[in-house]
């Protein structure tokens, strides 16, 4: 769950197994026009998206918000970078942690959190093969010794 209480509407799943993640930060959205509307909707998706530092501002790329199906031509562009909203000292110190080599920003979740859109930004290092592998394996058991627990009690 987000931190603080917010209403979930997406989840990154993918980022969590193409990625091990080592710190997470709450991040403002700046939305356009019908932007929240389609959020509200749960039209968005954030399988490619990933965030940037450029001129001292945190942006999101390549997450993609559906046009409002009720909207007229005025209607924002899908793809179109968006500016994160975050204070200075939380942007300086995530640019020094992602100047380190396999070290990028990722969005993991977006909620609505008392009106305002959120997104929970994570600080991730790639997974190996044999990692992915191996988270694959060890949920699989998990899931089996809970099986093996559910079906004796």
């Amino acid at each position: 769950m987000p931190k603080g209480n917010g209403n979930l509407i997406t989840e990154n799943r993918k980022a969590r197994h193409e990625y091990t993640v080592l710190d997470t930060v709450e991040a403002g959205i700046v939305l356009q026009g019908t932007e929240i509307k389609s959020i509200r909707n749960h039209q968005i998706n954030l399988k490619d998206g990933y965030a940037s530092v450029s001129r001292n501002e945190m942006w999101l790329y390549n997450v993609h918000i559906a046009p409002f199906k009720e909207g007229n031509q005025f209607n924002h562009d899908p793809l179109r970078k968006r500016k994160l909203l975050l204070h200075r000292r939380e942007i300086d110190s995530l640019l020094g942690q992602v100047q380190q080599d396999g070290i990028t920003l990722v969005p993991l979740k977006v909620y609505i959190k008392n009106g305002v859109a959120k997104v929970l930004i994570g600080l991730a290092k790639g997974k190996k093969q044999y990692d992915k592998r191996e988270t694959i394996k060890r949920r699989e058991q998990e899931r089996r010794i809970r099986r093996e627990y559910k079906d004796r009690y």
